[in-house]
C-alpha cells in the first residue's frame, strides 16, 4: 500500500467536533442512558435470542443510528450537487449472528428511496453517501454492509 492509498483509507477524525456518552447498566437486560438524559431505554433480548423482547436492544439501536447518519450523509452530498432529496427515506436492517471466531458479527442492509432522482444520478449520490457517513466509514472492512436502491 502506498503513502496515497493509506491516506485515501484514513477515515479517522482530524477534529472531534461532538462526543455522545451512553451507559449500559446489566447488559441485554438492563437498561441505557445517555449523559444529557436524552435516552433513558430498558434494554431486552429479542425472542429470536431466547429473550422476551420487551425493550430495545442493540441491533435496533445500531440501525437506527446507522439510518439517520446515512441519510443525513445522503441529504449533504444532494445538496451539494444541486439535488432536492425530500421524500427520501433509508431504511436500515442489522443482523446479528455467529461468526467463525466463535464470537458474533453483524451484518447491515441499508434500503434507499430516492424517489424523485433517475437511477442512475441516485445510485452515484448514494455512493457518495456511503464515502461520507461516518458508520459507512466505521463499518467498511468490518462488516459486510449491503445497499438497496428502490
Amino acid at each position: 500500500m502506498t503513502e496515497t492509498d493509506a491516506a485515501v483509507l484514513d477515515s479517522r477524525p482530524t477534529k472531534i467536533m461532538y462526543v455522545a456518552e451512553a451507559t449500559a447498566h446489566g447488559g441485554r437486560d438492563g437498561y441505557v442512558t445517555s449523559q444529557d438524559g436524552q435516552l433513558e431505554l430498558k434494554v431486552a433480548m429479542p425472542p429470536e435470542l431466547g429473550g422476551d423482547g420487551d425493550g430495545t436492544n442493540p441491533e435496533q439501536l445500531f440501525a437506527a443510528g446507522y439510518s439517520s447518519c446515512f441519510h443525513n450523509a445522503l441529504v449533504l452530498v444532494g445538496r451539494r450537487e444541486g439535488f432536492d432529496l425530500t421524500g427520501s427515506t433509508v431504511a436500515t436492517k442489522v443482523g446479528i449472528g455467529p461468526n467463525k471466531q466463535r464470537g458474533y458479527g453483524l451484518a447491515v442492509a441499508l434500503s434507499v428511496s430516492l424517489p424523485v432522482l433517475d437511477q442512475d444520478i441516485a445510485s452515484k449520490l448514494v455512493d457518495a453517501a456511503h464515502q461520507v457517513c461516518p458508520y459507512s466509514n466505521a463499518t467498511r472492512g468490518n462488516i459486510e454492509v449491503t445497499i438497496l436502491l428502490g
